[in-house]
């Protein structure tokens, strides 16, 4: 055999495995597109991967996870989805409440897409309606947003004096105003004076804080907002060296030494919506799915803390919490 003959016949003997991979179908891609930090934000992905699971989808065995993550900065949320739109994605999880939803939304009209969202996913202009979401959006609604009021009878239970009360936002958020509104209209009906402070930036806590010290503020609703997740622990440290009672929206806050929280479970609304978006690879749309909202909301306390801030917790508030930490 010549020489010339027996390249050619080698290179196409190596040539046939190569071509045979570059027929099989490509590993798909869900973009993660988070307001949040992947630290304080570990134990949703690990969550949202679980719902992949669920739906018979592995990382790394037959789908591909690429993560984009605002770290509460909400003006890169525009360039991080319409990077992963450019990535070829063949859905977007939407993670962090509705800034990074809408920033999705604005990317793609095709593609799409499953939310994790505190607000009412209808009047954020996400979708049509709950049960018929229409267009290319749907996912989980865990309504925390709407819960101020709740929380802040919750926490004057807890702190019955009559000392004003304060409620935490962030202007950079979209549901912020609608926040104050119900959290103000529970104070009036409660008889407590309400003071709210504004934070966007991580150098406003300090002055937040300081300021509810002068005013002699006896408790404080900290509402719902993927950039305070993802300052948790300074606000938390903020609140315990100025021994400000406060009240949070997910359990985390709690289990990392926070006072308490009234909420749904964040970590299964992530698990949820993992389920979806394994429904919608499989063929399922996003259209036709209804956006799911929790049917249990959990009250959690930390017993330590409240010794901590020197607070005996009614009886009548021990019986009601799903969660004592001790």
């Amino acid at each position: 055999m010549k020489r010339r003959t027996f390249i050619t016949l080698a290179g196409g003997a190596a040539a046939l495995p190569f071509a045979a991979r570059a027929q099989q179908p490509a590993m798909p891609i869900v973009g993660f597109l988070s307001s949040r930090s992947p630290e304080e934000a570990a134990v949703h992905t690990a969550a949202f991967r679980q719902g992949l699971r669920e739906t018979g989808y592995v990382e790394g065995q037959n789908i591909a996870i690429a993560f984009r993550w605002a770290e509460g900065n909400y003006d890169r949320l525009p360039t991080l989805a319409k990077d992963l739109v450019g990535l070829g994605v063949s859905a977007i999880m939407a993670g962090g409440g509705s800034p990074a939803a809408l920033a999705a939304k604005t990317a793609t009209a095709i593609l799409p897409i499953v939310f994790v969202i505190g607000d009412d996913p209808v009047k954020v202009g996400l979708t049509a309606s709950f049960n018929r979401p229409g267009g290319n959006l749907t996912g989980v609604a865990f309504l925390t947003g709407e819960l101020g009021a709740k929380r802040l009878g919750l926490i004057c239970e807890l702190v019955p004096n009559p000392s004003p009360v304060a409620l935490l936002l962030n202007r950079n958020y979209s549901g912020a105003e609608l926040q104050r509104q119900e959290v103000q209209t529970a104070a009036e009906a409660l008889g407590r004076r309400l003071l709210v402070v504004y934070a966007r930036a991580e150098t406003d806590f300090e002055a937040n804080f300081a300021t509810l010290k002068q005013e002699g503020v006896g408790a404080l609703v900290v509402e719902n907002d993927p950039f305070f997740d993802s300052r948790r622990e300074l606000i938390m440290s903020l609140a315990a060296r100025t021994a400000v009672p406060a009240i949070y929206h997910i359990r985390e806050f709690p289990a990392a030494g926070g006072l308490m929280s009234y909420g749904a479970s964040l970590a299964d609304t992530y698990r949820q919506a993992g389920n979806y978006t394994g429904r919608i690879l499989k063929g399922e749309k996003a259209a036709d799915l209804p956006v799911m909202q929790p049917t249990k909301f959990e009250l959690v306390i930390n017993l330590r803390t409240a010794k901590t801030l020197g607070i005996t917790v009614p009886p009548s508030l021990l019986a009601r919490a799903d969660e004592v930490i001790e």
